[in-house]
């Protein structure tokens, strides 16, 4: 366990020993200040309360039970009843030790891994990806690096937008162009052909015609129909895997779980809820009324699950998805990263799902929502002709930038070298800028800051790591041959060592909060604390041979923390910059 667990453990059982209720929170959070000690217990006061006693009496009850000498050099009362614990020199050098010889930096692994679903990324078919998936495909994808390197079974679910009435008019105008250009027709620039099927669609009756009969035809399971639509679900699949791979994101192929695997689901979907008295006609429609959710009128509202023209639609769609995601991939939780906007839309297909009991009220679905890129105008973040931005062309001015930048920086780099670096910066900036924000709020796109080697950004990280490997490269010394114990004599050596046990605490947030800015807040604070550290405290001038093992037993779990917290968050890491 952590240290935050395992304090929380020793404190509630001093509580109870106190005469605290065997429920009792001790509320223990890291310490703000160095004076307030490396840990507090807050939960005293709230428990004083019920007990009818002063907290500070509670206080000096909990101390007297309290059993902490192996780890605690001092514990203290404060203020009206916080518990201030300082950890012992000792035991914080024995714990960067046993990280440092771990492949996973002993990072505490669940006794129990679950079955976690992800839904993220959900590019459309015929659209290239833009920067409106940027956020759903990075920060999924950084949640399910985490939860994996937990040892969970992640199930990656990219909830491909592959079906709907759209398809006729697409399938129509893909035979159009085989007819005209046979085997010379080119379907790299996906939005001109979906643009030129929507004009083909509103201003030709004959083509909107045929259209609207391949829609039925599609969904009646023609093989003629099936097949033109697979082709474009490959060709649009196959660019999105080569944006992913750029992106250094781990969806696959294999991971595509469209919107179309659910389509068979859907009849029978809607004859059950009509069945259970969960959905009724309305109107010619079939609608679910929702107590819990009020119109303006103050009445139930509805959420329409089959239209009055027999069609489905996205909550239909939605509900099969959480039954198919419990009954038949067996999870024990889903994730979805969608925009904040489907919140509302979320939760109504939920609660259907939990009266319809087609999972139980135990399992997890949770909405890791996110908001917005804006550009610097405050608006959502656009061309300079109002058009939206293509991935793919803002990854390619990311390189253009970063490469100018590098070069600047280091001149004598070879052209292979360069490349690499490039890309690790220029994506890793990328990246970053999104990732370091916390999710839930919109977030201003700035190339300038993204691409700055100070301040909270991955080229600051990438360059603290290159700067750590640089100490072993000069000394010529290896990590294997350290042999002397770390012992922590200044304070800068005291934070760093203290701040790098608790890397433990910080993913155990990210996992269950699906919260990477947490993690990124975490690596600046160890990169910069580094600095601080390599500053004050010479490390192969160090006064003798012990102290110096010692500085880069330090250094060594500093560059292995900051390499795996960038590879949870999908970036990469360069040897030298």
């Amino acid at each position: 366990m952590n240290i935050q667990q395992l304090l929380t453990q020793r404190v509630s059982q001093a509580m109870i020993m106190a005469g605290a209720d065997k429920n009792c929170d001790a509320l223990i959070k890291q310490s703000a200040k160095v004076q307030f000690g490396d840990y507090q217990a807050n939960g005293i006061m709230s428990v004083a309360k019920k007990m009818g006693m002063p907290p500070r009496e509670l206080a000096q009850t909990v101390l007297q039970h309290l059993d902490v000498d192996d780890i605690a050099e001092k514990v203290e009362i404060a203020g009206p009843g916080f518990i201030n614990i300082f950890l012992k020199n000792s035991w914080i050098a024995e714990q960067n030790e046993v990280a440092l010889s771990s492949d996973k930096l002993n990072i505490t692994l669940p006794a129990k891994p679950q079955t976690i679903v992800v839904d993220y990324s959900a590019p459309n078919v015929a659209k290239e990806m833009h920067v409106g998936h940027l956020r759903s495909t990075i920060i999924g994808d950084a949640s399910v690096r985490v939860l994996s390197f937990l040892g969970h079974n992640v199930i990656r679910a990219n909830h491909v937008g592959d079906w709907g009435t759209q398809f006729g008019m697409l399938i129509a105008y893909l035979e159009k162009m085989q007819n005209e250009h046979a085997n010379d027709m080119d379907l790299s620039d996906l939005e001109s052909f979906y643009r030129a099927a929507k004009k083909h669609y509103d201003e030709d009756e004959i083509f909107a015609e045929k259209a609207r009969n391949y829609v039925v035809k599609l969904q009646g399971g023609d093989e003629y129909c099936r097949d033109m639509w697979r082709k474009l679900v490959d060709i649009t699949m196959t660019q999105n895997i080569a944006t992913y791979k750029r992106l250094n994101v781990t969806l696959s192929l294999e991971d595509t779980m469209g919107e179309s695997i659910y389509n068979s689901m859907l009849p029978n979907i809607v004859a059950d809820l009509k069945q259970k008295g969960l959905a009724v006609e309305s109107e010619g429609a079939i609608v679910v009324f929702l107590d819990e959710y009020k119109n303006k009128e103050g009445e139930p509202m509805g959420v329409i699950i089959q239209k009055s023209d027999g069609g489905y639609l996205y909550a239909t769609t939605d509900i099969a998805c959480a039954k198919y995601r419990y009954q038949t991939l067996h999870a024990d939780r889903i994730l979805y990263y969608t925009d904040s906007r489907q919140h509302q839309h979320l939760e109504q297909v939920w609660a259907i799902v939990h009266k319809a009991k087609y999972v139980p009220e135990s399992l997890k679905l949770e909405h890791h929502m996110f908001g917005m890129m804006l550009g610097k105008d405050g608006k959502p973040f656009k061309t300079r002709s109002g058009d939206t931005v293509k991935l793919n062309d803002l990854l390619d001015e990311a390189c253009e930038r970063a490469t100018t930048l590098i070069r600047s920086k280091n001149p004598d780099l070879s052209e292979s070298e360069l490349a690499k670096i490039v890309d690790a910066v220029a994506i890793g900036a990328v990246k970053y800028a999104d990732l370091s924000k916390n999710r839930t709020t919109d977030y201003v796109f700035d190339w300038d800051n993204m691409l700055s080697f100070e301040g909270n950004t991955a080229p600051y990280l990438q360059y603290a790591y290159t700067r750590v490997l640089s100490i072993f490269k000069k000394s010529n010394i290896s990590e294997k041959s350290l042999t002397a114990n770390i012992n922590l004599e200044s304070d800068k050596e005291r934070a760093l060592a203290t701040r790098l046990i608790q890397f433990d605490e910080t993913i155990s947030i990210v996992a269950s909060e699906g919260t990477p800015h947490v993690l990124c807040a975490y690596l600046y604070e160890i990169a910069t604390l580094f600095s601080s550290f390599y500053e004050n405290c010479p490390i192969l001038a160090a006064e003798n041979e012990n102290l110096k093992q010692s500085r880069l037993k330090l250094a060594s779990l500093t560059a292995k923390t900051l390499k795996t917290g960038l590879e949870m968050l999908g970036i990469k890491s360069v040897d030298k910059m």
